[in-house]
């Protein structure tokens, strides 16, 4: 998509109506498919707010999506515009939606089950929430699907105060929300994580672990499962129990008798609520949307390669300006 990204890089200008400039692909492959180009402008439909956008996340799904890798791809209309995770201005109200205003701050998610539709110059969200001074936008713009995951899988999980909760998969995007998440609920934190990251976990306010060596532990309680890495054994036999282990990555669980989180999208409770939260958390000092690196959206590209490098410490976002 080089030669769209020549024709509308974000500087500030509008394009022609009904046009707006998007973060998109027209073919899988490497990062450098992507580019930003003129894509049609979206409109709030009823239960949900239109924003112009600060600023995106990126996420794993995003770059599953891109390379043609996800279960996902085949369905996917293209050019398709990435992102799920956006930050902005309000500046369009679908019907049925009360209490908000035209120019308030907010971030949230787009309807997830489009897959995409917020790294672009306006995004529809589904979801959001007040944006604190205390987020910067990329911190917002990455922060709504982690958020909402993390709240779910702790909601379900039900561990009480004062248990100790192994994250594996700490350092990640919804890892490293998980247990900031999870410290506010009173829990006691173990985060496992690769070796390179074990400073980034403890400074999240848990206790470092090596991914590698969980047979060691003791005294953990329950377990979420942010990684994926087919661990699942070994996690239910650290809780004692599957009923203590939930995983938002595992697809296998099933055949260990944990339970998947997949929210709304599953016809689960979701965990839209935990923004809110985030946000108040956030205002007091005791919560962050860890970016490593955010990029400008001319630097999509840059930005999944980024995304897709070890080390991973929280999320990578996209920005405007």
């Amino acid at each position: 998509m080089g030669q769209l990204s020549q024709t509308a890089v974000p500087d500030g200008k509008r394009l022609a109506w009904p046009f707006v400039f998007a973060v998109q692909f027209d073919r899988f492959g490497a990062p450098a498919v992507l580019g930003v180009g003129e894509a049609p402008e979206p409109h709030a439909q009823p239960g949900s707010v239109r924003i112009r956008v600060e600023a995106a996340g990126v996420s794993p799904v995003d770059l599953s999506l891109r390379a043609g890798t996800s279960p996902s791809s085949a369905r996917l209309p293209l050019p398709h515009i990435t992102g799920v995770d956006a930050a902005g201005v309000i500046d369009e109200i679908g019907d049925g939606v009360t209490g908000w205003a035209i120019g308030d701050e907010v971030f949230g998610s787009v309807d997830v089950a489009r897959l995409g539709g917020a790294a672009a110059e306006f995004a529809v969200l589904r979801l959001w929430a007040r944006r604190p001074a205390t987020m910067t936008w990329a911190e917002a713009g990455a922060g709504g699907t982690s958020i909402e995951t993390a709240t779910r899988a702790l909601d379900s999980l039900a561990a009480p105060p004062g248990a100790t909760l192994l994250v594996d998969g700490a350092a990640g995007g919804v890892g490293s929300v998980m247990v900031q998440l999870a410290i506010a609920r009173g829990l006691r934190l173990i985060g496992a994580a690769r070796p390179e990251n074990r400073d980034f976990v403890a400074a999240l306010g848990a206790e470092p672990v090596d991914a590698g060596a969980l047979a060691s532990l003791t005294g953990v309680d329950a377990v979420l499962d942010a990684a994926g890495a087919g661990r699942l054994a070994e996690l239910v036999a650290l809780a004692g129990s599957p009923d203590r282990v939930v995983t938002i990555a595992d697809f296998g669980a099933a055949a260990h008798d944990v339970h998947l989180s997949l929210g709304e999208l599953g016809g689960q409770p979701g965990g839209r609520h935990g923004l809110a939260e985030a946000a108040a958390l956030s205002e007091a000092g005791r919560f962050r949307v860890p970016v490593q690196q955010s990029f400008p959206f001319a630097d999509a590209a840059t930005a999944h390669e980024a995304a897709q490098t070890r080390p991973r410490r929280g999320r990578i976002a996209l920005t405007v300006r």
